[in-house]
């Protein structure tokens, strides 16, 4: 007589390859290692330290706000007001420093303080209306860019903040936002510092801390979660909150690097932070996704933006691969997810 035996699937062994199949950013790993490799080879700047400094400088504020956005997108919302905070934050420091002689850090709290009021308001109003955070935030772009525009223009007479590095203790400042330092011939800035700080941070929220546990939740099963006691009002508002908070911060660091700001600075940039996002293996239905997969989303982008400009090609391509980049993101990531999911 044979018996048979019964393998609990809670204890059967899973191979190294479903283990990488179940984590959503490797198939933005090996798009960021085939980009780097393509561009290494075929410019003669792109894989030097001054070539590298400019490419990562402009996927380092692109990913602050990609992680950001990619924590939100876990719990199940989206922010299109996401680049215009960027701009709003930058001229309020500016117009309170130039124009009304407040102190810089003074100005900088300010500035603070409204990015978070915004997150909360767009937050509180997403949960007390049950409208989409799609709706909510779109409408909450647009009065931050009419505020950007017409607000800054009736204040001082233009839509641009210039002048900044004559404004006392500037130089304070600078030093936390916008300083770089030499590194291999290369600058690397303090933006990519800052990067890789909110990059770990996030990675430990979301994998290490009874938070990132809401967080999933809150994305995957909103009303399983309210059932079991997941505070789901309290942490989606806290989403909007960090990533209007990651709003002010990408401005501190634009502002402080240029030492100027403009009205437009940040519009049309939500789109790419959700990109970003979705191609470091966020689902667009919420509760699956990374922190490192944005910001290595992030990276993708910034090769290529600065890879096309080596290259010689129209820049214009980027747009095109954007969209690629995009579907190909989306199609790979379920790929990715059902195999993985019912991988032994």
């Amino acid at each position: 007589m044979t018996t048979a035996t019964v393998t609990d699937e809670r204890i059967a062994r899973t191979s190294t390859v479903t283990k990488l199949l179940k984590r959503p950013e490797i198939g933005a790993l090996v798009a960021a290692i085939v980009i780097f490799v393509f561009f290494a080879a075929t410019t003669s700047v792109f894989a030097t330290a001054p070539g590298a400094s400019t490419w990562l400088r402009g996927a380092s504020t692109i990913g602050i706000m990609a992680v950001a956005v990619a924590l939100l997108m876990i719990g199940g919302e989206f922010d299109l007001s996401a680049g215009a905070m960027t701009g709003f934050t930058g001229l309020i420091v500016g117009v309170l420093t130039t124009e009304y002689g407040l102190n810089i850090w003074a100005a900088i709290l300010v500035s603070l303080a409204l990015a978070l009021l915004v997150g909360f308001i767009n937050g509180v109003l997403v949960m007390k209306t049950g409208l989409p955070s799609f709706i909510v935030t779109l409408g909450t772009f647009f009065v931050l860019q009419g505020i950007d525009l017409a607000g800054t223009k009736a204040l001082i007479g233009q839509v641009a903040i210039q002048g900044m590095s004559n404004v006392p203790y500037y130089d304070s400042a600078k030093k936390v936002f916008g300083s770089a330092a030499d590194i291999g011939g290369g600058l690397v800035y303090a933006s990519v510092f800052w990067w890789l700080a909110v990059t770990a941070i996030a990675t430990w929220v979301l994998l290490r801390t009874r938070t990132g546990n809401w967080i999933f939740s809150v994305g995957g099963q909103q009303t399983a979660a309210r059932q079991i006691g997941v505070p789901v009002f309290k942490t989606k508002v806290g989403l909007f909150m960090t990533t209007a908070g990651a709003g002010w911060l990408v401005g501190m660091l634009l502002l402080f690097t240029t030492s100027t700001v403009q009205s437009n600075t940040g519009v049309g940039q939500e789109f790419i932070y959700i990109i970003c996002a979705v191609v470091g293996g966020c689902l667009m239905t919420g509760g699956y996704g990374s922190a490192i997969g944005a910001a290595l989303g992030a990276l993708i982008y910034g090769m290529v933006n600065q890879g096309i400009v080596y290259s010689g090609w129209d820049n214009n391509w980027l747009k095109a691969f954007l969209g690629v980049m995009l579907l190909g993101a989306v199609l790979l990531n379920e790929w990715v997810r059902k195999r993985a999911e019912t991988a032994r």
